[in-house]
């Protein structure tokens, strides 16, 4: 329960808090040490990385805990930052995706165009031409998107001549996709990705592989509407194009999450693991610090939040504070964890035999399930109903075939698998996941066995998250990888709440920096960077 005082039990030097070590709120830091304050990263847990995180899960093996891939950062921030100089290595292998079918044939999409219309042709000479078409749409659009994302929303109570700003930049971006662009865009924000890839592609299985990632991580469905705006997301400030972004950090998560915060260090910010944040501490309606949960208060004006906004209102915030109505909109923000992560580790390479004994195929994103669009749908319809599905969607990723570091430790020949499972449902209608946890690695073995045979003979241990230990361990509400659903009621001037969308959070000095705020989740850093730019802005405007 949050707590109200009046009297800090020290004196902090500390002009900003920021609660959370994960990937923004270490970006947080990092901005806003270069900025010249003197800022706190508090994280609950005994290293910084929060779900970004690289752990042992066997001896010499090492996996990831919830993201496997990092192609979605900013490139703007790894170049601010200086992140190479801090340790960060990235491998993007040739090709991106390779989404086994059970008739022994696959789809494979590639970092370079031409081969991923060569590997298209076989399927369908009409879709092969026009993947080039849409390749160029979804760039072009989720270009828009990019920069769309890198600006606070406009304030849409008091407007002032800043907000005209962002709306002439935002206009002038928009102005350059041109007439039909433009129009395409406003078109197909509310779609459903089914019809979107309807509309290039006749191969079931080649709609589908690619409207994945429009419902990844999330409790949509591709018939769900909003779902191509998640879509154009997924592309947006990356090379990732039509076929998605795969690049991996050396070392795993960690080694990203570790360069940021040698980053914030270098830049002076001081970081501390092991103290949980248990109460944001006010006085008269602004912020006085943070409370732990050792006793210890530690003040400052300022206190930037990396933990998702739901949390941070309804646990943090002393709710007399918050008011009723603001604490009620809180308590409804969704946040419903339909994912599980599935670590492996392999006794050996698997073989999948539509890869046809060729491994640069398994050194991206690994599809199983994405057959048709409807095969998708129907995967996800059980969690809406408190249900396991019979034939997930599985998106795996073998990290240690380009990163060997990974299982340095381990005997010859072992390897190591990275699993997302979808659709689970947040809360399971019968049991608890503490008692299903090994029904989920069951059937996720159970999937893999489909396109890879003897797979499930390879595995010497392995590692369920299911969405409760997400939750528990990660502090993500519901289990909700992205900390809120990225639906149309969530994007934009609405994330995470109308009004409320600029970063500053309904108690003065305070500020949401996570994945729940505006342009939403993913390993991308840029609610990080855009929340410290809002702190800096008050900053200077508190000293003229």
């Amino acid at each position: 329960m949050a707590t109200t005082t009046s009297t800090p039990a020290t004196t902090s030097v500390f002009e900003a808090i920021v609660v959370g070590a994960g990937h923004n709120g270490l970006t947080a830091a990092a901005y806003l040490a270069r900025g010249g304050v003197r800022v706190l990263v508090l994280e609950a847990r005994e290293r910084v990385g929060g779900a970004t995180v690289t752990e042992e899960l066997a001896p010499g093996v090492r996996v990831s805990s919830l993201a496997h891939t990092v192609g979605r950062l900013r490139p703007a921030i790894a170049r601010e930052l200086e992140l190479s100089r801090h340790g960060l290595s990235l491998v993007a292998p040739e090709v991106r995706v390779f989404a086994p079918q059970a008739d022994g044939r696959a789809v494979t999409l590639w970092a370079d165009l031409a081969r991923t219309v060569d590997a298209i042709r076989p399927w369908s000479e009409d879709d092969a031409v026009s993947f080039v078409e849409f390749d160029r749409q979804i760039r072009t659009l989720s270009r828009f998107i990019g920069d769309l994302g890198d600006e606070a929303p406009p304030e849409i109570r008091s407007p002032g001549f800043g907000d005209a700003l962002v709306g002439l930049r935002l206009g002038r971006a928009f102005r350059g996709l041109g007439r039909e662009d433009g129009r395409t865009i406003l078109r197909v924000l509310a779609m459903a990705v089914a019809d979107f890839v309807a509309e290039s592609f006749r191969t079931e299985p080649l709609r589908a592989t690619i409207a994945w990632r429009a419902v990844r991580y999330t409790a949509m469905g591709p018939w769900s509407a909003g779902s191509t705006a998640v879509l154009l997301h997924d592309a947006a400030g990356n090379d990732g194009g039509a076929a998605g972004e795969t690049v991996f950090a050396k070392g795993g998560p960690s080694a990203l999450s570790e360069a940021l915060a040698s980053a914030a260090r270098a830049a002076g910010a001081e970081i501390r693991t092991g103290a949980r944040v248990v109460a944001v501490t006010t006085r008269d309606g602004a912020v006085t610090g943070v409370a732990l949960e050792s006793g210890e208060e530690i003040a400052a004006a300022r206190v930037v939040s990396g933990v998702d906004p739901k949390r941070l209102l309804t646990g943090l915030v002393d709710p007399v504070t918050l008011g009723p109505a603001m604490r009620w909109r809180a308590g409804n923000i969704r946040t419903p964890g339909t994912a599980a992560k599935v670590n492996l580790v392999l006794d050996g390479l698997p073989a999948f035999p539509a890869a046809g004994g060729d491994a640069r195929l398994l050194r991206g994103r690994i599809q199983v399930g994405t057959t048709s669009i409807d095969d998708v749908e129907r995967a996800f319809d059980p969690s809406k109903y408190g249900r396991l599905p019979d034939a997930p969607v599985l998106e795996a990723t073998i990290p240690s075939l380009v990163d060997p570091s990974l299982v340095a430790g381990a005997p010859e020949g072992t390897h190591v698998m990275s699993v997302l499972l979808q659709w689970l449902p947040t809360v399971p209608a019968e049991g608890d996941w503490a008692t299903r946890r090994d029904e989920v690695g069951d059937l996720a073995i159970r999937t893999l066995e489909t396109v890879a045979p003897g797979i499930g003979r390879r595995v010497t241990a392995r590692q369920v998250l299911t969405p409760a230990d997400l939750e528990s361990e990660y502090g993500l509400t519901g289990g909700h990888p992205l900390h809120v659903e990225p639906g149309l009621d969530s994007f934009f001037l609405w994330r995470p709440l109308l009004g409320w969308a600029r970063y500053r959070m309904p108690v003065e000095g305070l500020y949401l920096a996570g994945s729940g705020a505006h342009p939403g989740g993913g390993v991308t850093g840029a609610p990080g960077r855009n929340s410290a730019r809002e702190v800096l802005a008050d900053r200077r405007k508190r000293r003229r």
